[in-house]
């Protein structure tokens, strides 16, 4: 489960149902009308990415949009929910917001500035269990694994949203290959909309399965809830 991207898996750190599926291209409802960042159309879709904007604003939006899918998928469940399995996979739900949580704090921190990850992942024995945030999270409340990814992407935002004003997609960051060189922050970017494309693949099947919710984008108006109804 311990892999992602060609840097290696300890550098620390699908499936996809093609049933009841729409179009890619957005409805006019949900199109913004600016820039990412400025005014939309509908304020209801505010995770639709521009039509036509930067390459940065392009990936963020695109970056943004799997985020909120992701989060929808996983939204207003309890500790059942959050628990239910596939056939023979370990996934879980649960399991996909601490993991995701994870890879958040630690490409906006190590990855990017080389700075260690925060609470709770720097008092973690990742050598005795590599697979720690996967194995923890029935441990969890749902309260707590909610407020753990959404409180880790919104630092992550805000740490990614200062690096991209400081010096756009082209500098280099922290991380390194086997052979020294840098990363591009638009690397760590497109890593990120890869490592959420695959999970919100298996977040799809696993929301199914827990209560028949399917669907690729969240209806207007939606927005996060932390526990369920």
């Amino acid at each position: 489960m311990r892999a992602w991207g060609p840097f290696g898996s300890r550098d620390l750190p699908g499936s996809f149902t093609p049933r009841r599926r729409t179009a890619r291209f957005p409805d006019a409802q949900c199109v913004r009308s600016d820039v990412y960042g400025g005014a939309m159309t509908n304020s209801d879709c505010p995770w639709e990415p521009p039509l036509a904007g930067t390459e940065a604003e392009h990936l963020v939006g695109a970056l943004d949009r799997l985020r909120t899918t992701f989060r929808w998928k996983a939204d207003g469940l309890d500790s059942a929910g959050l628990q239910t399995r596939i056939g023979a996979s370990s996934l879980t739900l649960g399991g996909l917001l601490k993991h995701l949580a994870l890879v958040e704090e630690h490409c906006s921190s190590t990855r990017l500035s080389g700075a260690p990850p925060g609470t709770p992942w720097d008092a973690v024995d990742w050598d005795a269990d590599p697979d720690w945030e996967f194995s923890s999270a029935a441990d969890d409340t749902p309260e707590q694994l909610y407020a753990l990814w959404d409180d880790g992407v919104e630092r992550s935002r805000a740490r990614l949203d200062a690096a991209l004003a400081d010096g756009g997609l082209d500098q280099l960051i922290h991380l390194s290959g086997p052979d020294g060189r840098h990363a591009s922050l638009r690397r760590l970017v497109c890593d990120l909309i890869e490592e959420y494309g695959r999970h919100t693949g298996h977040a799809d099947l696993l929301r199914e399965a827990v209560d028949g919710l399917v669907g690729e984008d969240p209806p207007a108006g939606w927005r996060a809830r932390a526990i369920p109804d």
